[in-house]
């Protein structure tokens, strides 16, 4: 502990305070009156806080299975399972889907949890550069020449949480369809945010037998957990062989029921359309006053490098009423300690512009 403290690594829970610059509630649903008059009227109607049991013993509510055909039906997959969180899921889906002889291919930043995953898994698996279309296939194929003859698993992450930037899901899938691969999508910061009615990046990609998609319910739906959306037999599989979901006690029926909710008023456009502008917006406002690249996307990371100066920047953003959070290694690589700059609706444009006049000196010092 003393040696992350001396590294300026030193984790400590605060609480949140000042204008929303470090949350996933993207669309602004989570302390939404709508939210609360769904929970309130499930309630009513006599849905049960907790669960009882995994969903393989009493745990199993109808709400859960309404939750999970509606999720199907929004995403136009097959079938639909509920996770109690997408770690949870990522990493159930990357223990227990690839086999022993398999090979995982994955973006050098995908997530934690699905590191999690390969590593309690039996496939062989492989990092390539960030976002390298081709480096994956030169992987399988070198792959095959030594005589992989098992299945590949393609892993990716469609919105890039610290960078901000989108995956070339499109290469991907003609890659997926010439190796007879399976495409692991996780959806978490694109879903509700992009596409037709909030249905991520991958919404043209949905329905596809080889397309395997996480969506979780904890950022822009305002709720908690996590949806994966596959064909019917994937599902199944999971339901019979995922030790994480067969051993976890089933989430709550009032939070699936909460979900769903969350899935329809998600379908409103007038949401993301303001999203849309606000990040436009703001881009263009950080990109003229401060140089910083805008993403095209609600994720602008900051990156000043020194995990010590990031985090007194954050301090000092947050001493002025910004919650403005530094994120260090291990997290992101080493050397790459950045602000993560979230813009969600639970602010407006003149919050943006208050920021930026905050964050020109001190950014200025920390150089």
């Amino acid at each position: 502990m003393d040696g992350l403290a001396d590294a300026h690594r030193l984790r400590r829970l605060a609480p949140r305070a000042g204008r929303d610059f470090a949350s996933n509630d993207y669309l602004g649903l989570a302390a939404s009156p709508a939210l609360r008059n769904a929970v309130a009227e499930a309630l009513a109607r006599g849905v049960p806080v907790g669960s009882g049991g995994s969903r393989l013993l009493r745990g199993n509510h109808p709400e859960h299975e309404a939750l999970e055909a509606e999720a199907a039906a929004v995403f136009g997959s097959a079938a639909a399972l509920y996770f109690s969180s997408g770690y949870a899921a990522n990493a159930a889906l990357l223990a227990t889907l690839p086999q022993r002889g398999d090979l995982i291919v994955h973006d050098a930043l995908i997530h934690a949890s699905a590191h999690e995953g390969m590593r309690l898994g039996r496939a062989e698996a492989v990092s390539v550069p960030h976002n390298d279309a081709d480096a994956f296939e030169v992987v399988i194929l070198q792959w095959r020449a030594r005589g992989g003859v098992g299945r590949v698993w393609i892993a990716v992450e469609s919105l890039y949480s610290m960078d901000g930037d989108r995956a070339p899901l499109a290469d991907l899938a003609v890659l997926a369809d010439r190796h007879d691969a399976f495409l692991l999508i996780d959806e978490a910061h694109a879903t509700g945010v992009f596409g037709p009615g909030g249905r991520g990046l991958a919404a043209g990609l949905e329905g596809r037998e080889n397309i395997i998609t996480l969506r979780t319910c904890g950022k822009a739906l305002g709720c908690e957990g996590a949806l994966v959306c596959a064909d019917r037999t994937v599902i199944d599989f999971l339901i019979n062989r995922g030790r994480g979901f067969i051993f976890s006690t089933a989430p709550s029926p009032l939070m699936a029921a909460t979900c769903r909710a969350a899935l329809t008023l998600m379908q409103d456009e007038t949401r993301q359309a303001r999203q849309a502008t606000l990040m436009a917006e703001a881009g263009g406002l950080l990109a003229d006053r401060l140089g910083i690249a805008p993403t095209g996307s609600q994720i602008i990371p900051v990156v000043l490098g020194d995990d010590g100066r990031t985090m007194a920047v954050a301090q000092a953003l947050q001493a002025r009423g910004f919650d403005v959070r530094g994120i260090r290694p291990p997290t992101v690589p080493a050397g790459t300690a950045r602000l993560r700059l979230s813009l969600t609706l639970n602010v407006e444009m003149a919050d943006v512009e208050a920021l930026v006049e905050a964050m020109q000196p001190l950014l200025e010092l920390a150089t």
